[in-house]
């Protein structure tokens, strides 16, 4: 027995059920108990509301058959007297159909015994009630209280909770959905355009040409790594005619700052000098005399460095160049490993006479590490 029956019948049994009118009473208050339950929760919807009202009316309807006579069938025009409720009528249901919109009656119901009886024994059949669609809020005397805003039973507490609208629920989360599938797509596009920078994409031919300048020795102060990476030692001597501008057996045109190391040094692979730059960065420089850059006045001049890393620890070096009047280098970088290598750089010095001697500057690590580089020798040659 559902809560709604259950409400319905216990009200009954506190008074005469027998009595139509108690009767009424009782179906009244169970209509104006659910319709204060449903303004008391805002949450229900029309359908909902709909729906308790029809089960309401269903359950009189089936509650009242019991207490009606079997009575002869009503033909087409009617054999009885129609059951009104007052200025609202509503036709009566035949037995076994389904009453589609039920009222409860405002008047007596007639029964078998009013209506008129054929001259022979026709077949009987109960008719089932009719019940109002829309009961007053009127409280009714001698009416037992029903409470509908409570059920007894925790189905009746689901069916007065409002139903689950998922198109509601769907529209409620959609805002959600749409935000992160555009952070999403943003998050995707900026990475793909990170990378895109990244690979040089959008660089121009020019950005993408990384090769050393070819211009006279005014150009600016910039690092970077000579192309190619180094040679092997003898690799270039066949085409060059070299002039020495260092060598550790005269170690005396050599300059290193009071936090930078320069000693000679030597082993299986011939004598060097260990530099070791200080750390502020300071470099050691490296005379190269004035009779040197009058012969490479006007011309463009290769400058070799023979080096290697100290034992077990590559570095990165950088060499800076000042010719005087005649310029500079530019700044190069180089990664020096365990093995003697050459490490070349070319010049183009401007057709004039240099007034003094030059210096190449050599910082042993540029990350300013400690780490040393060995110098084996520098000499430059003129391009044919």
């Amino acid at each position: 027995m559902d809560a709604i029956e259950k409400a319905i019948r216990n009200a009954l049994e506190k008074g005469n059920a027998e009595d139509r009118a108690f009767r009424e009473r009782v179906y009244r208050a169970a209509f104006s108990a659910l319709d204060r339950a449903l303004k008391a929760n805002p949450d229900v919807t029309v359908e909902l509301a709909i729906k308790r009202r029809k089960a309401i009316q269903a359950k009189i309807t089936e509650i009242e058959s019991e207490f009606l006579p079997a009575v002869s069938d009503v033909g087409p025009q009617g054999d009885a007297p129609a059951v009104e409720l007052g200025a609202d009528s509503a036709p009566a249901v035949e037995a076994g159909q389904q009453p589609s919109a039920p009222a409860v009656v405002d008047g007596p119901v007639q029964s078998a015994s009013d209506a008129p009886r054929s001259a022979s024994d026709a077949p009987r059949s109960r008719v089932l009630p009719v019940v109002p669609d829309i009961m007053p809020d009127a409280a009714l005397p001698d009416a037992p209280s029903i409470d509908m805003s409570a059920p007894a039973s925790a189905g009746a507490a689901a069916e007065v909770a409002p139903d689950r609208d998922e198109r509601r629920i769907r529209g409620r989360r959609l805002p959600l959905t749409a935000i992160f599938l555009t952070v999403t797509l943003l998050a995707a596009v900026g990475i793909g355009l990170f990378f895109a920078v990244q690979t040089g994409v959008f660089k121009t031919q020019a950005q993408l040409d990384t090769a050393p300048p070819q211009a006279p020795p005014t150009v600016n102060d910039d690092d970077f790594t000579p192309p190619g990476g180094p040679a092997k030692p003898g690799a270039a001597d066949q085409a060059h005619d070299w002039i020495n501008v260092f060598s550790p057996t005269d170690a005396s045109h050599v300059s290193a700052p009071s936090d930078a190391k320069a000693e000679v040094m030597k082993d299986d692979t011939g004598s060097f000098l260990r530099i070791r730059s200080g750390a502020s960065g300071s470099a050691i420089s490296f005379d190269v005399g004035q009779g040197v850059l009058e012969k490479l006045a006007g011309k463009h001049a290769v400058f070799d460095i023979i080096a290697r890393s100290e034992e077990g620890k590559e570095t990165q070096v950088s060499v800076d160049c000042n010719f005087g009047e005649l310029g500079d280098c530019g700044r190069k970088r180089y990664a020096v490993g365990q093995q003697q290598n050459e490490y070349l750089f070319d010049v183009k010095f401007p057709d004039k006479r240099p007034g003094s001697a030059g210096t190449i500057a050599i910082n042993s690590d540029f990350d300013k590490q400690g780490k040393a580089a060995d110098i084996y020798e520098i000499r430059v040659s003129v391009e044919p």
